[in-house]
């Protein structure tokens, strides 16, 4: 499919795009096409926990589950709130992460060192790789112990809070769940001969019958997923690697043998809007306009244009 900013409706065009060949598109989920999970304000209350109190003996329970998410949305957390918005996109491992290193700054723990609290700033600034800190290797051993188990008290509080009830409604009624346009557009991309992957920052696991997770909610929206089919798959994260976004699609990129330059990049997280930028990509940010914050780091990141959905976008 040839591609081109003029050929963009409705989009606020930061980068002029002369024009290229798009062979493939790599699609974001959350916040990009589906509206099922509404994780900022889970994120934003475990994440304050977690930074403030650090984590209970058994974060899992079924007490520390409801109180998290009896909590979620009752008040502005401002730090939190504002990483949210930062590190959308990121591994929701990174995410965790940060919690567990703010909460060892804060208390002034053992391993509060300069390169904890840099590393800190780094996630900050979109890194998920930190392989040139030296650290102590009892606490990256305790960091990887302990940074799954609060990503699945994350997961759990989401379903608890809004993902499983909205998941049932959109199983019934898909479009409301949908961004506008989205249907449609990943439609004519894939009638034009583009090969659609979706790419999240959450565990899928397709071996599981019937599908559980992010696979399950692509499925509930409507879409076919397969080769040949309007997505031809779904790729994220597990429970207990870390695997950022730009990892994901660089390699995915070599494996279907295609240059960045004739590659889409869809989304409304940072980390793949600045992956599209680095792949040398075509890059298209879905933010709504009132996400002020967002759409001024995606003009700071370089995206090539912004549009609010996807109604009438070609």
């Amino acid at each position: 499919m040839y591609y081109s900013d003029k050929l963009l409706r409705n989009a606020e065009v930061v980068r002029p795009d002369g024009g290229r060949e798009i062979v493939c598109a790599f699609h974001d989920i959350d916040g990009t096409h589906s509206l099922i999970r509404n994780w900022p304000p889970v994120m934003s209350r475990v994440l304050y926990d977690t930074a403030v109190n650090g984590l209970p003996d058994d974060p899992e329970s079924e007490e520390n589950v409801a109180r998290l998410t009896a909590l979620c949305g009752t008040e502005p957390l401002d730090e939190t709130d504002r990483f949210c918005v930062e590190s959308a996109g990121l591994s929701a491992l990174t995410q965790m992460e940060w919690a567990l290193r703010r909460h060892e700054e804060t208390a002034g723990g053992r391993f509060s060192t300069p390169e904890n609290s840099a590393i800190i700033r780094r996630i900050w600034e979109g890194e998920e790789r930190f392989d040139d800190m030296p650290e102590d290797p009892e606490y990256l051993e305790y960091l990887r112990a302990v940074t799954p188990a609060l990503f699945r008290v994350y997961e759990k509080v989401l379903n608890r809070f809004c993902r499983d009830r909205n998941l049932a409604e959109a199983r019934l009624r898909p479009e409301k769940y949908l961004v506008p346009g989205s249907r449609e557009f990943i439609r004519f991309l894939h009638d034009n001969g583009v090969k659609n992957y979706f790419i999240t920052g959450a565990v899928v696991d397709k071996s599981i019958v019937p599908p559980v997770g992010m696979y399950e909610e692509v499925l509930a929206l409507g879409f076919e997923v397969g080769e040949g089919k309007e997505i031809e798959d779904v790729i994220g994260s597990t429970w207990e690697e870390k695997i950022p976004k730009d990892e994901v699609m660089f390699r995915l990129a070599e494996k279907l043998g295609i240059s960045g330059k004739n590659i889409l990049v869809v989304g409304d997280g940072r980390s793949e809007i600045s992956a599209g930028v680095k792949l040398g990509a075509a890059t298209l940010s879905r933010l709504p306009r009132n996400a002020v914050r967002q759409r001024e780091l995606h003009r700071e990141i370089g995206t090539d244009a912004i549009v609010e959905d996807f109604v009438g976008v070609f």
